[in-house]
């Protein structure tokens, strides 16, 4: 058995790349929002439920990835200075938001600006940002409170954000982790005393005054660095203001040791299923960077583990679990790339070429997943140096993550991306045949992948809360971006029947927007392979 809340932490270092923050803030944050529930007085299950809800509180935000790429020209800039800005500020939009977006899209300042203005009608990403934290908070196992806790994450206290609820509507573990979130992303940024100040002049508009006025500098003890002002907190208990002239109070802690220090008993545990079931969800949430990629995980997995099997190799399953978490890296690269649909420039493929760098570096965060950080890592190693991030060549693969490449090269061809279409299976084993002849990919791993694809792979059969064949079909459209009208276009039937058809799918499972919609497809296995 294994700390759930251990693999979550090391998880989290995705949601921290995916929303541009420095690494471990997620962690920081989870323990500050623990100690501030506590300091409140609340029950340990509230502490609980901020524990895991602080820590997940960007789970949901590849939901809105492909939209927020497509509008402001970059996902993950938008969600940082989103959270930076005060939105209620125009000042400050204009100040913080607008320059720091446009640098990092390269659109003019006046243009991110008009995007923003127009946008901010718009309640689809928020919307869909909540309800798919929301549905793989329940997918991890982590209760309906955590679930919807992270429902409301884009609520606001006076009732302007989304869901259209106010004050103490909301519960009061997201205004708690609404408070500790806002203290840890400010003090890390500009120092504890800005984040006081922000703190407060927020409360009452985004924030709860009453959790606020609770908010003491010294609940950052230990994670951020405090300097020697007034409001540093003494040697000892938390939360104690001390005389001016002090020493800094230096960052001492290790973020995922304090959160696993602070986390109530009884600890949640999982075994090897429950950790590869945390594995697909988050192979899931990867997926949703883009259209092009709904399934992807999975179905790399499913590929993989078979082939291992097939092989002989005593770890398929740990295999299995490195397909699902391979393309973790993806959410640390901007969601313009991957949707981009014409070539890469050489700056492009640089910051692409990074993303099994990233994974490596999420993964091995936690123990647990050490031996799948490495396998998962070299997904695009290839056995004659060719491939990346490391050139590593045939030598220094595992069989592990021979396998894992050549499945990751059939599902890729299979696969229709953002400037190719998808090629027939006897094409994408004609080329792993051919790769395996020039030396690029193991010749062993190649005819175990190709034998476990079967060549002429039968879709996974439909039938999930009782779609029919065509609203299947409607289904995998609409995952693809298509608008009711292109969907009416491509099935020969009107806009406002593919309506119809779209209306009664999120009736049948339960969702109201796309990217749920996709979470629900990849979880199960509606897609097909291209």
């Amino acid at each position: 058995m294994i700390r759930l809340l251990a693999i979550l932490g090391g998880l989290s270092g995705a949601m921290d790349l995916g929303s541009g923050s420095p690494l471990d803030e997620s962690l920081t944050r989870s323990v500050v929002a623990v100690r501030l529930a506590r300091a409140l007085g609340r029950p340990e299950e509230d502490a609980r439920v901020v524990l895991y809800a602080s820590l997940l509180e960007h789970l949901g935000c590849t939901a809105a990835s492909y939209e927020a790429a497509r509008l402001f020209g970059d996902d993950i800039s938008l969600v940082r200075y989103s959270f930076l800005a005060d939105v209620e500020r125009p000042a400050d939009v204009l100040r913080t938001f607008v320059p720091a977006v446009s640098a990092a899209s390269g659109r003019g300042r006046a243009q991110t600006l008009l995007t923003a203005v127009r946008s901010a009608r718009d309640e689809t990403p928020p919307t869909a940002t909540c309800e798919v934290a929301r549905d793989a908070a329940v997918r991890l196992g982590l209760g309906d409170a955590v679930a919807q806790t992270l429902a409301h994450v884009t609520a606001m206290w006076n009732g302007k954000g989304q869901p259209h609820v106010a004050g103490e509507q909301i519960p009061i573990t997201t205004r708690i982790m609404h408070v500790a979130g806002t203290a840890v992303l400010l003090a890390l940024h500009a120092g504890p005393e800005t984040a006081l100040t922000e703190l407060r002049r927020r409360a009452g508009t985004h924030l709860d005054p009453a959790v606020v006025a609770a908010f003491d500098v010294g609940l950052l003890e230990g994670l951020v660095e405090l300097p020697g002002h007034p409001l540093a907190p003494a040697s000892g208990a938390p939360g104690r203001p001390a005389g001016s002239g002090l020493p800094s109070t230096a960052a001492t802690l290790d973020p995922l040791e304090a959160a696993l220090a602070v986390e109530p008993d009884p600890v949640l545990l999982v075994d090897e299923r429950g950790l590869a079931d945390v594995a697909r969800t988050f192979g899931h949430l990867v997926d949703l960077k883009s259209p092009w990629l709904h399934g992807h995980s999975a179905g790399v997995a499913d590929l993989a583990g078979d082939a291992a099997e097939i092989v002989g190799l005593p770890g398929a399953d740990r295999v299995r679990i490195a397909g699902h978490l391979h393309d973790l890296g993806r959410v640390g690269v901007s969601s313009r790339i991957w949707t981009k649909s014409g070539p890469l420039t050489a700056a492009e493929r640089d910051q692409a070429r990074l993303h099994p760098y990233y994974t490596e570096r999420i993964l091995s965060r936690s123990p647990a997943l050490a031996d799948v950080a490495l396998v998962a890592a070299q997904h695009h190693e290839r056995c004659d140096g060719t491939g990346y991030h490391r050139g590593l060549r045939a030598a220094d693969l595992s069989m592990a993550a021979r396998v894992l490449a050549a499945a990751d090269r059939y599902r890729s061809g299979v696969e229709e991306g953002p400037h190719r279409a998808a090629l027939t299976p006897d094409a994408a084993a004609g080329r792993l045949r051919s790769e395996a002849r020039t030396g690029c990919l193991d010749p062993d791993a190649v005819a175990a992948v190709l034998r476990a694809a079967g060549h002429e792979r039968a879709a996974r059969p439909a039938g999930a809360a009782g779609l029919t064949d065509r609203q299947v079909q409607v289904l995998r459209l609409l995952t693809r971006g298509l608008t009711n009208r292109e969907i009416g276009d491509r099935l020969g039937v009107s806009p406002r029947t593919a309506e119809h058809h779209v209306q009664d799918i999120y009736l049948r499972i339960g969702v109201s927007t796309r990217p749920a919609a996709a979470l629900f497809a990849m979880e199960h296995g509606l897609l097909g392979p291209g």
